[in-house]
């Protein structure tokens, strides 16, 4: 792919515009320093077991075998589980990760300038999953975010979940454009290079990995490139 040729373009948000990882190691190195027992294990072991099994809690809540209310609690119950922490409330546990977690947003680096310069091109929109009012807040906290975007769906407000390609037909839809001219960039290869793909759409793997992308989609290392191959 020589650049990018596309009506209209929807952005992930975390991990592709904002940074999440970032935010999430700064919240859990913290809770890790002040929480009772975690001191046995090294932060890295922390982070990874959390990471672990915050993925298995994220597909049952996406499965919807499981609420929102009992996903934010359960993570770090099973967390306890695995590192043998005891006496903590996981309730309590939960509500002060996403409170510090909160305070750590940040755009990821060049995103902002290649987000403004895409919207001055083309329409944009944003696809992301995440609790509902967690993602909110995020686009209150940057409000460009929200003023250049024609459209936004969050899986929670839409009911659907990436990949599902009916939240890509959907965003189609609010788009109003065929599938084949409207590009979704993100981190992850399941959710959203596959997501798009598999939906009919042009797909950007943003900082993917070139041998094992899927055939047609475009590999962007950094948002220099991006803006590159989008002419701005």
């Amino acid at each position: 792919m020589s650049g990018i040729d596309a009506d209209f373009v929807f952005f992930d948000l975390d991990d592709t515009l904002l940074d999440h990882r970032g935010a999430e190691r700064a919240a859990l190195t913290r809770l890790h320093a002040e929480l009772p027992g975690a001191e046995r294990h090294a932060l890295d072991h922390f982070l990874e077991t959390y990471r672990v099994v915050n993925a298995d809690v994220w597909m049952a809540y996406g499965a919807g075998r499981i609420t929102k209310r009992t996903a934010r609690a359960l993570r770090f119950e099973r967390l306890f589980e695995r590192l043998g922490i005891e006496g903590t409330d996981p309730v309590r546990l939960g509500e002060t990760y996403l409170e510090r977690y909160g305070g750590h947003w940040a755009w990821i680096d060049g995103a902002e300038e290649a987000y403004r310069a895409t919207a001055r091109r083309v329409p944009v929109g944003i696809i992301t999953n995440g609790f509902a009012e967690v993602q909110r807040a995020k686009l209150a906290r940057f409000p460009d975010l929200a003023e250049r975007a024609r459209v936004i769906l969050i899986s929670e407000e839409a009911g659907l979940m990436k990949p599902d390609p009916r939240l890509f037909d959907h965003a189609a839809r609010l788009a109003g454009h065929p599938a084949h001219r409207l590009l979704y960039v993100g981190d992850s290869l399941h959710s959203d290079v596959e997501g798009a793909l598999g939906a009919g759409w042009q797909a950007a793997w943003f900082g993917g990995d070139r041998s094992v992308a899927p055939s047609g989609a475009l590999v962007i290392d950094d948002w220099r490139r991006f803006r590159d191959l989008l002419g701005s």
